[in-house]
């Protein structure tokens, strides 16, 4: 048989030759450093057949930093740790250990509660398991097979995972530990140079709160020390930058147990959070969006009409009322086309665009919840489109020139995905077809780079997921902007076209800064604070030298408060430097010093990050009004 190389050149090999053998055809050195191959652009492990006529690309322990490459590495990491924790804990049942982005976890159930101490001990026997030169070894058994080999063992999660399993099951295994595994895995442990175990955390097994809570065991791993070096860097500065302790400091937000997963917002928090909710009513008049408002209780007859009593039902609070089943809503979509449904229609009033930023509720497992970032009570920029089907594009096309217009404000870099039909979709697929077409013709239209995600659709339809990279080089998912053709044929949505006759319209969903809870959360990760002027909560903050100085000091930002600033004035008794020091913590951007040398001809300014100058007043308001609009 025949596969291709990435050149395009042909390699013969023997039926059934599979990625390790085209590695050894190429060369000797290939071969020893080979930890995958890339068939036909999916990931596969090297102890797999071939078949002919794929393309196939054999990736090293060169290319050390494509993310194909580190996933087998981590792969392979976590199973050294779930050795590692069966041999220093005996009697220790294992559950599941993926790779993830930029690292790895297993969750385990210990015979005892073990605590920090263990990682140290983990990880150095991880590193025994190297040394001693670690391979691994694949193979299959029957379901059932597989079944009593776990019943065996004593695993009753892998027994577990392997009821729910089809066709033959795989196993992976390195010493004298067999896991149940898909792959890929390395051919050896010599790649995974660099190791560190991180955290501890509870897990309940398979995110489900009402089954066992295990113990899940985070690291990381790379092929170049240096690499873990830097990433251990991030994390470091991740924590320094992390919002909830932003938010803290700042004071900004803040949590109670009293309401898990449901931020209460401080004074300076609410300017943060109206500054943006203003900035989007205006922008929504200006493009041609109409404000409505919605109710936040709805009897289940609604959520079946749409779909979610049957999909999304576990995510939502119910109540009963009278003996009548009820919802809060986790999203505004219903009841935008409920209202739609009341309102007369004809061609003439299309595109309809309707804007809501409503309060929704999702039930998240108390496990999951992490500040703003993952929440049960949140408000999303909502809008859902109306249009006829010769409008799609241009609604499309305008969707997207408004999210980037926002994301330009905040000077965010923006990657492109598009995620398609998922298992549990509604409708045809002759519907999904035509919706995914419509998504991938503006996406080329607009020339813009984009990834598929098959299966990440939502059950009502294909979207264009907008992510964002932070400073940190993480990822973060903000706008969605999806084509539904199935919501408005459940609702039975129509308009009167030009022939007179009923049509129904396409729908489309659009959240582009998406929950402003977790936008916010985001930022200021992002930024670490240090937010742009026109979105600070204090933009400038006078401080006297003495109490002599108070009463100038008074008069100046009384007439930088009448120019529209937000401005503070800090008259206490402590010494100047500790005062303008919490300034510079709490990011301040301007800090004006009034003493017997300033006037309003010669005001010391101090701006974010220590630079400093004298400046007149007159020459202040207009450096403040440029950087304060928006």
């Amino acid at each position: 048989m025949r596969v291709i190389l990435p050149d395009g050149k042909e390699l013969e090999l023997e039926e059934g030759a599979t990625g390790l053998d085209a590695a050894r055809a190429i060369g000797p050195k290939l071969a020893e450093q080979a930890v995958l191959v890339r068939s036909n652009g999916a990931v596969r492990d090297l102890r797999l057949p071939l078949a002919d006529g794929e393309r196939i690309q054999i990736l090293t322990t060169r290319d050390r930093q494509d993310p194909d490459a580190l996933y087998v590495l981590r792969h392979s990491a976590a199973h050294l740790l779930a050795e590692a924790a069966r041999r220093l804990y005996p009697g220790t049942m294992v559950a599941i250990g993926p790779p993830i982005e930029n690292g790895f976890y297993y969750d385990f159930e210990f015979p005892e509660p073990v605590g920090e101490e263990a990682l140290v001990r983990l990880e150095h026997e991880i590193r025994r398991q190297i040394d001693e030169g670690r391979e691994w070894e694949r193979w299959e058994l029957e379901r059932d097979e597989a079944r009593r080999y776990f019943e065996q063992q004593g695993e009753p999660f892998k027994v577990e995972l392997v009821d729910t399993a089809e066709g033959e099951v795989s196993f992976y295994r390195q010493g004298e530990f067999v896991d149940l595994c898909r792959g890929p895995h390395l051919q050896n442990a010599k790649p995974i140079r660099a190791l560190k175990l991180l955290s501890l955390a509870g897990a309940y097994w398979r995110g489900d709160e009402r089954n066992k809570q295990l113990t899940r065991v985070y690291g990381t791993a790379f092929y170049d020390p240096k690499d873990l070096q830097e990433h251990l860097d991030r994390l470091e500065e991740a924590k320094r930058r992390d919002h909830r302790r932003l938010g803290k400091d700042l004071h900004l937000f803040d949590f109670s147990n009293l309401a898990p997963g449901m931020p209460l917002w401080h004074p300076r928090g609410m300017v943060i959070w109206n500054i943006l909710e203003d900035f989007r009513r205006r922008e929504n008049v200006r493009r041609g969006y109409q404000e409505v408002r919605t109710p936040q209780l709805y009897d289940s007859d609604l959520w079946r009409t749409s779909g979610h009593w049957e999909k999304y039902q576990e995510h939502m609070f119910r109540l009963e009322i009278e003996g009548r089943d009820f919802g809060l809503k986790p999203m505004n979509c219903p009841g935008h086309c409920l209202l739609y449904s009341l309102l007369p229609k004809s061609y003439r009033e299309l595109p309809l665009r309707l804007a809501e930023a409503g309060n929704l509720h999702r039930n998240e497992l108390s496990g999951v919840l992490h500040g703003l970032l993952r929440v049960r009570h949140f408000v999303q920029d909502d809008a859902h489109l109306y249009c006829a089907h010769d409008q799609i594009q241009d609604e499309l096309s305008a969707c997207l020139d408004y999210a980037y217009f926002l994301y330009e404000l905040f000077e965010l870099e923006i990657r492109v995905e598009l995620s398609l039909r998922p298992d549990d979709k509604l409708g045809t697929d002759e519907e999904w077809d035509f919706a995914e077409s419509q998504l991938e013709q503006v996406l080329a239209a607009r020339g813009l780079a984009y990834s598929r995600s098959e299966g990440e659709g939502s059950f009502y339809g294909p979207k264009i997921d907008l992510h964002m990279a932070d400073s940190l080089g993480r990822s973060w998912q903000l706008g969605t902007v999806q084509l539904d053709l199935q919501m408005p044929k459940r609702f039975g949505l129509t308009y009167q076209g030009a022939d007179n006759a009923e049509h129904t319209p396409a729908m489309i969903h659009h959240a582009l800064l998406g929950s402003l809870e977790r936008f916010i959360g985001v930022y200021l990760e992002h930024t670490g604070g240090d937010l742009p002027v026109w979105l600070a909560p204090e933009q400038v903050r006078i401080l006297p030298v003495s109490d002599a100085h108070v009463e100038k000091a008074e008069a100046l930002a009384g007439e930088l408060r009448e120019r529209g600033m937000r401005v503070a004035l800090d008259d206490r008794s402590e010494t100047l430097g500790r005062r303008i020091r919490e300034a510079e913590l709490e990011k301040i951007p301007y800090v004006v010093v009034w003493g017997e040398r300033e006037s309003r001809d010669a005001l010391a300014v101090r701006r974010r990050h220590g630079e400093q100058s004298m400046e007149s007043l007159e020459a202040l308001l207009e450096e403040l009004q440029a950087a304060a609009m928006v």
